[in-house]
């Protein structure tokens, strides 16, 4: 239960991830931009050995049954409302036997799915699925809805370090090509050029950061990456606008030394405006 969300196939928003609840591994799986999460490890907690026997006697209820005719009916403009009709009619009789594919067969369900491979079973959506752990145990069904927010909030997460890392590289391009056109004449070595671009981007950590790439890396040994994977929204938003800026300074043919004042000038004025934080200098190195 205290373990972390676990996010496969290593991306964003992953399609396949999982939670643990109350000891039991529950799979979720993203289809249609919607989450379906697996009944079958659910019902585990009730019948580790027969998991398909507590889904089937969850949907032979009457109850059961309408609940998933009105979340079609609410959710899918193609469920076929006459046979619904009939199936509802039908359930809660002692001959009645409902399953999820005979459901879905019939009715053209979107809520409920089975699928085969290593996510195989069967998934219902978060609204059903939560309705079925209900009905499993109340107990089961509040840790399942804590554990999944849990899952959405580290999602959130990975999705916003994903935008700020990107407004940080909208730029990038622009400004590398600022850089080959003005500042890097034909006959220079790769070796040369590479040093001509790592330069300029110095020039945009010490405007922003008030300290160089090799500055920061050796105060901090100990952390992966750059500067740069360590900035806030607002500092990237800023660098983001400060790569725009010197790409259009560079072909002004204005020096590395006037921009850089000027370039960090403006990163403190921008980042003011956009923390509205008295501390601010703290975040973007002394004017210098």
């Amino acid at each position: 239960m205290a373990n972390s969300p676990q996010l496969e196939t290593g991306g964003l928003m992953s399609k396949n991830s999982q939670i643990i609840v109350l000891n039991e591994t529950v799979r979720i799986h993203r289809m249609d931009q919607d989450d379906y999460i697996s009944l079958t490890d659910i019902a585990k907690f009730k019948n580790a050995d027969d998991p398909r026997f507590v889904i089937q006697n969850w949907m032979r209820s009457r109850s059961s049954i309408e609940f998933l005719g009105i979340w079609e009916l609410l959710n899918n403009p193609h469920f076929n409302r006459v046979e619904f009709d009939t199936v509802k009619n039908q359930s809660g009789s002692n001959a009645f036997v409902m399953t999820p594919s005979k459901w879905t067969d019939l009715t053209g369900a979107i809520g409920i799915n089975s699928k085969a491979g290593r996510y195989g079973g069967t998934y219902a959506h978060k609204d059903i699925a939560f309705e079925f752990a209900s009905w499993v145990s109340v107990e089961f069904k509040l840790y399942l809805i804590k554990e999944f927010q849990r899952l959405k909030e580290e999602e959130y997460k990975q999705l916003g370090w994903d935008i700020r890392r990107n407004l940080a590289k909208i730029n990038y391009r622009i400004h590398t090509d600022a850089i080959k056109e003005n500042l890097i004449p034909p006959e220079l070595t790769k070796q040369q050029t590479t040093l001509v671009y790592a330069s300029e981007a110095d020039v945009l950590n010490m405007a922003l950061f008030g300290q160089s790439a090799k500055t920061w890396r050796d105060a901090n040994p100990d952390k992966k990456g750059n500067i740069r994977d360590y900035a806030n929204v607002s500092q990237l938003v800023c660098l983001s606008n400060l790569e725009n800026l010197n790409a259009l300074f560079i072909a002004e043919g204005m020096l590395q030394p006037e921009r850089l004042l000027k370039l960090n000038r403006i990163a403190i004025q921008q980042m003011k405006l956009l923390t509205d934080d008295a501390g601010i200098h703290k975040l973007v190195g002394s004017e210098l």
